[in-house]
């Protein structure tokens, strides 16, 4: 049996992919590279396409022997999806409804999602766990959650079984150096730090000094993405063995504010860090920390790596990849 990856050749993905390949399993990497990296799919085996496209999805379906499909293929820049909603609305929400109706002509009932902490919305309570309510205050968020509703429906109809996994801010790197964050063009805070810190950018910007936080900069909670991986991978297998569907949270249950993950990373990088202060982004919520105790108690899942680790080891797959090569990062 082969376990098909959308998306793997972006981030979370193509960690999911290594780790199950390390695992003994048989994996089909399908990606249309639009925000992937042809490099980061070195495990199992790849073919260039897009879910969009019903009759490619036929002939993989036909083609291969397929238990489970994972879903890394979604759009996240939430300032994007504000600016251009449709573009997420079609790829996230059109192209996955193109995906779950293959799977139902072709008999694929097991479906892991990776959906978000951006379907909560502004937090009422931390750190949140699944009972919170998903108030979205941004079309990403929004697309994360109408699939979600899509396959509460399917799962009804059609006996699509899913697992769905809302996590907080994926980080770090694998330890090994073999794959690790890279965004065109790069949004996220930790690899934007690191930039900074390797002379590839001459500042940071920081959205907003005025939240009700304890240092007025946004709180995040921080996974290590070999511990989403490994989450995934743990949320497929009791998916297979139960025929259940369920939704899991994945966090820390710590956050830590933009300051603080500054301090940390000058203090691993021993690297002066410049920072920029700007005014706030729309949609982004003041905090954001998330509890895992239900994947702990059903997956025995319980994340391995700190904070220091996720910026140890993105600052050595970076120093990598980009620091002699930074046209490859910012042109």
């Amino acid at each position: 049996m082969t376990i098909l990856i959308v998306g793997g050749a972006g981030y979370i993905g193509s960690h999911v992919n290594q780790l199950l390949h390390r695992s003994g399993y048989s994996t089909l990497v399908i990606d249309n590279l639009c925000r992937g990296h042809r490099e980061h799919a070195q495990w199992g085996k790849f073919i260039q396409g897009d879910i969009g496209n019903s009759e490619f999805l036929d002939h993989i379906f036909t083609t291969n022997k397929i238990e489970t499909v994972m879903h890394f293929a979604a759009f996240a820049y939430v300032g994007e999806s504000i600016s251009s909603p449709s573009v997420y609305y079609e790829n996230n929400v059109s192209k996955t409804l193109i995906l779950l109706d293959a799977m139902v002509r072709h008999h694929v009932n097991n479906f892991i999602f990776s959906s978000s902490c951006a379907t909560f919305g502004n937090a009422e309570y931390t750190p949140i766990d699944e009972l919170h309510p998903q108030h979205p205050i941004n079309p990403y968020g929004y697309t994360k959650l109408v699939v979600e509703q899509i396959l509460k429906d399917y799962d009804k109809a059609y006996g699509l079984k899913y697992g769905i996994f809302r996590y907080f801010n994926a980080s770090g790197a694998d330890p090994d150096r073999h794959i690790g964050e890279w965004h065109d063009p790069e949004t996220h805070l930790i690899p934007l730090i690191l930039d900074v810190a390797a002379g590839i950018r001459p500042k940071i910007d920081v959205f907003g000094n005025d939240y009700d936080t304890s240092d007025g900069t946004c709180i995040r909670d921080y996974i290590h993405v070999c511990d989403l991986a490994e989450a995934h991978k743990r949320g497929m297998e009791q998916l297979c063995n139960t025929g259940i569907s369920d939704n899991y949270n994945l966090g820390s249950g710590k956050g830590y504010s933009i300051r603080e993950i500054l301090h940390v990373a000058q203090k691993i990088t021993k690297c002066s860090i410049k920072i920029h202060h700007v005014a706030r982004r729309e949609g982004d919520p003041a905090e954001l920390v998330g509890s895992s105790e239900k994947a702990k108690r059903i997956l025995g899942w319980t994340p391995q790596y700190s904070l220091e680790d996720s910026i140890t080891t993105a600052w050595r797959w970076h120093q990598k990849t980009f620091q002699h090569s930074p046209l490859k990062r910012v042109g």
